[in-house]
């Protein structure tokens, strides 16, 4: 398992938008191709494709983070067993009444979209990718998305539950010979505060008065509705009128969701204000929680700005807390518009890993390039321009960066990187006591395989026949 260790206990299908787009675009081109089940696990299934595109996603993510992995017969069957170790632990889950909540998947597929929107470069860009707004994109791997919580909770159970003790991370530490200890970049962590500068009215008022005339159109002149939203929308849903099939109304946005709930069947709200533009919005059908509706959206051109408000808003706050004695976390908690770092003071964090501590060579560009200009831990530069990676990224938008610490680079040692080095020494512990662990759970599931393992995947289950050597 040592090839998808690390894909095991991921979500990749949230990871990479292009590999999903890839493996949909192969599956529409190809049409019906022969398949076949590999490996049973009680009532579940694990198809031939279902491992090929695991492998295929897996490439395509290494090939994204510079590896230079090809493929091999040992990573297919490395992504074999852990698809079924995977589906041993929704067995499990099941076993024990394990269950996630529908908010906890909400919010947890809310930050997986966010990843993919840091990734495409904007929210846009991302629906563009996939053809489908991001309700549909929610809609269409939230079932998924809610296995890969389940069995990711049943892990964290177990895991939580293993320690380790500051004897068992020296004595880690000390097993690797001086010179073989790694050399660690220099690093910083940082914190920042944002300002998203406001439409100028100019640019809300445009917005608004072309949302309410393709309204005046479909309502007062009869205009037909879908034309319109392919006409004019300015969402990836213009392409099919507009149309967002069902969905529960938590799932939209709160001011979408209210408007269109208050609507009668055929019923065509007024002008909708929302984080995302000015939306015309008609009730198709509703039932129960969930409701079908169309929508033309006309965003707010976030070329028309008021930089000037933002950039005094900033160094009035820089000027608050470098000669007035205020703390930079809690003017960020109460004035900075970045979501992802308001609330923990500013702090910016690596969105892979979630660790403060950050190599200076990883930072993004236009981050590295303020912090640079930082000379001494808790200094706070001038007002910066940007353009933030994630929800609404497509503003422009105005921030302050304080250094908050800085080390420089060294070699590997206990004084600077015990917490790293803590944290490498208690994941070793933690996969080792996971395969042992999956090991004997796998005798309260009935596992099948339909093609041979090889010899150092030890299963006493029946074997049917050989794979193919072509995959």
């Amino acid at each position: 398992m040592k090839f998808f260790s690390k894909l095991f206990l991921s979500t990749l299908i949230f990871l990479s938008y292009t590999s999903v787009l890839m493996a949909q675009s192969s599956s529409s081109s190809t049409g019906q191709v022969s398949d076949r089940i590999v490996a049973i696990v009680n009532d579940r299934i694990v198809l031939k494709s279902d491992v090929d595109n695991e492998v295929a996603n897996f490439l395509r993510q290494a090939e994204i983070e510079g590896s230079d992995l090809t493929f091999s017969e040992d990573l297919w069957y490395s992504a074999l067993q852990s698809m079924v170790d995977n589906y041993v632990l929704l067995e499990k889950a099941e076993i024990d009444s394990i269950v996630v909540s529908d908010d906890m998947v909400s919010r947890q597929m809310d930050e997986r979209i966010n990843q993919l929107i840091r990734q495409a470069g904007s929210e846009q860009a991302l629906e563009e990718a996939f053809g489908q707004s991001l309700i549909q994109i929610r809609a269409d791997f939230r079932e998924q998305f809610r296995e890969q919580l389940v069995a990711q909770m049943v892990q964290q159970q177990k895991m939580s539950k293993i320690s380790i003790t500051r004897p068992e991370v020296e004595e880690f530490f000390n097993q690797i010979p001086e010179d073989s200890r790694p050399v660690i970049p220099e690093q910083v962590t940082v914190s920042q505060i944002v300002v998203i500068p406001d439409p100028l009215e100019d640019a809300r008022e445009e917005a608004f008065s072309k949302a309410q005339a393709l309204r005046d159109s479909i309502v007062t002149y009869g205009k037909d509705f879908e034309e319109m939203a392919r006409l004019y929308s300015d969402d990836a849903t213009s392409q099919r009128g507009g149309l967002i099939p069902m969905m529960p109304l938590d799932d939209l946005v709160s001011n979408y969701s209210a408007a269109a709930s208050a609507l009668e069947p055929g019923g065509i709200s007024e002008v909708v204000r929302t984080e995302f533009g000015y939306h015309v919005i008609r009730l198709n059908r509703r039932s129960g929680d969930s409701i079908e509706t169309n929508h033309i959206l006309i965003r707010i051109d976030q070329g028309q700005i008021d930089e000037q408000a933002a950039i005094d808003k900033l160094e009035a706050i820089r000027d608050s807390v470098m000669n007035h004695g205020k703390s930079f976390a809690d003017m960020a908690r109460r004035h900075s518009d970045d979501e992802e770092t308001r609330m923990t003071g500013g702090r910016i964090v690596n969105p892979q890993t979630g660790e403060r501590m950050m190599q200076m060579s990883n930072l993004e560009p236009a981050l590295y390039r303020i912090v640079l200009l930082l000379d001494e831990e808790g200094q706070i530069s001038e007002p910066r321009s940007y353009t933030p990676r994630g929800r609404s990224s497509d503003r422009r938008a105005f921030r302050i960066v304080r250094l908050d610490r800085h080390i420089p680079e060294h070699r590997a040692n206990l004084k600077d990187d015990y917490d790293r080095i803590r944290e490498i020494a208690l994941n070793q512990k933690r996969q080792e006591r996971m395969a042992k662990w999956i090991d004997e759970i796998r005798d309260e599931v009935y596992i099948e395989f339909k093609i041979s393992m090889p010899d150092d995947i030890e299963y006493e289950m029946p074997i049917e026949e050989e794979l193919p050597a072509s995959l």
